[in-house]
Parts: C-alpha cells; structure tokens; sequence
C-alpha cells in the first residue's frame, strides 16, 4: 500500500508546477482567496441573470419576456464554450509581470460590472442580450483563469483542501446570491449595481489574497503549429483519466439538473402540494441543499488530504445523488424531495470540495491547465443546458416520475466512469 501511495504521489508531483516538499504548509492566504473566486464571477452573474434579467425583461417587454430570457440563456452558454476554452488557454501562455491569471482575472472582472451597469440603464430587449454576451465573454475569462490558479500555486498534497475553500464558496454562491438577488426585485437598477459592485469588491479583495507574482522568469511560448496545437486543442496525449472524469462530470451534472430544473413543478405537478404550500416546501428544500452542502463540503477536502484519496469521495458522491432520486422515485410526497435535499446535499458538498482536486490529479500536463480545466466548465456548463432540455423532453412524454429514474441512471454511468480512473484513488 506504501509503494502505491508513493507511486501516485510522484505522479501528481511530476504533474504539477508546485511540489510537496516545497509547501510544507498550507497556504491559508491563497485558500481564502479561492474561497472568494466564485463570489467573484458566478454568483453575481447567476442572480443577474436568472434572478435580475427575467424582472427586467417583464417590466421592459411583458409579452415576450420569456423568449427573451430564452434566447439570453442560450446566448450566454454558447458564449461560454467558447470564451472559457479561448481565455483558459490565452492565460496558459500569458507571461507578464503580473502572472498568467491576474490580466484576465482583472479585465475580466471589470468588464463584467461595466456591461451591468449598462444593461441596468438599458430599455431594449435587444440591447441587453447582447450587452450580455459581453459581459458572459468577461464572466468567462475570469473563470477560466481563477481555478487555474489551484494549478500554478498548490502542492499536490494540499489541493483537496484549497478545492474544499473553492468548493464551499461555489456552494454559497449558488443559493445566497440568488436569495440576495430576490431582495432587489422591487429596485432592479440598484439590484444589478449591487451585484457589479460585490462582484468589482471582492475581485480586489481576491487578488490581494492570492498575490500571483510575476511570471517572467518561465520560458515564453512562440506560437507555432506544435505548440498551437498544445495550448490551443483538445488534449491527445495522456488524457485517459482526464476525459474520464470530463464525462463523469457531464453525467451527473445532467442528472442533477433534471431534478432541480423541476423542483417547483415536481411539488405541485407530481406531488400534489397547492402553490403556496409549494412556496414553502421549496423554501426548506433549499434551505437542507443549503447547510448540509456547506458542511459537507468543509469536511471533505481536509479528510481526502489526510486519507489521501480523491477518487474514492468523488465516487461515493456521484453514488449519493443516486439513491437520493429513489426517495422521490417510489414516494411522491413532499418529504420524500426533504430527503432527496439531504442526500443530495451530502453528495453536491463532497463533489464540490473533492473533484476540482481529482480534476487537477488527472491533468494531462500544469502547462495547459487554463485550458485543460476551461474544458471541463464546458463540459459543466453544456451539461446543465441540456439536463435542463431533457428534463422538458422526459416530463413532455413520460411524466415526472421518470426523472428520477434517468436520474439514477445517468449518476450510475457517471460512477463507472470515476472507477475507471486509474492514475489517482
């Protein structure tokens, strides 16, 4: 067992720019920082968009509100492919005295609270779906270049936990934000200029914790065919575990989301619950998702970096999400989604805290993990568009009991293929 241990350990050493013997400690600045990273790009843009916009669009044009919102979604997400891929891998090659992430972390910060601004002082449809495109391209540089960060500045020994501080602010930054957004829908202006503000805040603040030092010193990328092909396309060499966990990934993104997306109707539709008992059944559905996610994802991190396993927990969340779904499978009352919540909880914590460090293990070089990580918030964010799209089509033709069952199909594919993963445990 020590031989093994060692042996993936000198893997993920050979594999990363920052080795365990150079960070005895952990860096609990740069952690905090990463804690920040998601409240600086994604939980402002996600209450804007899903929680500010739509509001926005019904007071500027109430009968084609939801085709607006439509079309913005899908909009942002094609934005997304590409910007993520282009800026992950821009920042791969950046030498400045700044660093490689800071410029794009920067410029991409400011542009999104710009574009805000300006779609808050907008009165065209049009206008702000494009504006948004914009601010999606800015949204984009900077999560493509924050994740990165746990790439260029941990030690292999000590990224389940940079990734826990990550994994809990991300979890945060899903239900808080879109609560604090909701408190704004009475003042949509001073809502979406709250939300640039908070977003401009703690990017200063981020960088001030993480410190990224210059990067002058590494040897400059010229541009030719061998190396466009490195930074620029999709990993060939060495990539067996990494597209393992990429479509791990996609799977049970895509069985989450086609619960979730329902959660309103699956009470009232499939559960019977009248709209206002539904207010509140979502309340505490959220509220369960909420603190056991948080918890869950505070414990994980430390525990696989002392255990020293990432694969194993990551694993036993996908596991998690799917016998979360055979409570409302079998039982179609409220409590039975109260059960799914913790569960679910449990299993979104655990992965949240866990997998970025298994996505950094499998990493097919440091070099191109701009890129490499750029490619797997594709895969997240593809994988939420098209649940969300299935979980319409499944509901349209088979109803909303068979949700949960694709559901634990689709997390049981997703296992598989942890398991199949043989560079990491």
């Amino acid at each position: 067992m020590a031989k093994t241990n060692q042996a993936e350990i000198d893997i993920a050493n050979a594999n990363a720019k920052v080795k365990d013997e150079q960070q005895p400690k952990l860096p609990w600045m740069f952690s905090w920082a990463m804690f920040l990273a998601p409240m600086v790009w994604y939980g402002p843009n996600i209450a804007v968009r899903n929680t500010l916009i739509p509001q926005l669009f019904g007071q500027i044009d109430p009968a084609n509100k939801v085709w607006a919102f439509g079309i913005i979604s899908a909009a942002a997400t094609f934005t997304g492919a590409i910007t993520n891929l282009l800026f992950g891998a821009f920042s791969d090659v950046t030498r400045s005295r700044w660093g490689s992430r800071k410029p794009y972390i920067t410029i991409g910060t400011l542009v999104m609270a710009a574009m805000m601004v300006i779609i808050a002082n907008s009165a065209s449809v049009m206008t702000i779906i494009f504006l948004w495109i914009i601010c999606a391209a800015g949204e984009n540089a900077v999560a493509a270049s924050i994740y990165a960060q746990i790439s260029d500045r941990v030690a292999p020994k000590w990224r389940g936990t940079a990734s826990t501080f990550y994994g809990v602010g991300f979890t945060i930054s899903q239900q808080a934000f879109t609560i604090l957004a909701a408190q704004f829908l009475g003042n949509i202006k001073f809502g979406i200029y709250a939300m640039a503000l908070i977003s401009v805040i703690l990017g200063i603040v981020h960088l001030l914790l993480a410190k990224e030092p210059s990067n002058l010193d590494e040897p400059k990328i010229s541009i030719n065919k061998e190396t466009f092909a490195k930074y620029f396309f999709f990993p060939t060499k060495g990539a067996r575990d990494f597209y393992l966990a990429l479509f791990a990934k996609f799977f049970m993104v895509v069985g989450s989301t086609i619960i979730t997306t329902y959660t309103l109707f699956i009470f009232t539709d499939y559960m019977g619950v009248t709209n206002q008992q539904a207010g509140k059944s979502i309340s505490i559905f959220s509220t369960l998702m909420l603190v056991f996610g948080v918890i869950f994802a505070l414990i994980s991190g430390p525990l696989a970096d002392r255990a020293k396993r990432v694969k194993m927990p990551v694993l036993f969340a996908i596991f998690l999400l799917g016998f979360a779904a055979l409570f409302p499978l079998f039982i179609a009352h409220p409590w039975a989604m109260y059960a799914y919540a913790v569960f679910a909880a449990i299993g979104n914590g655990i992965f949240n805290s866990v997998d970025g460090a298994l996505n950094l293990n499998v990493l097919p070089s440091s070099d191109t993990a701009g890129k490499d990580l750029g490619l797997i918030n594709l895969a997240n964010t593809l994988s939420q568009m098209i649940g969300a799209l299935a979980a319409s089509a499944i509901v349209s033709t088979m109803g909303y009991q068979k949700i949960f069952l694709v559901a634990i199909i689709l997390e049981l594919i997703g296992a598989a293929l942890i398991a199949m993963i043989r560079s990491v445990k």
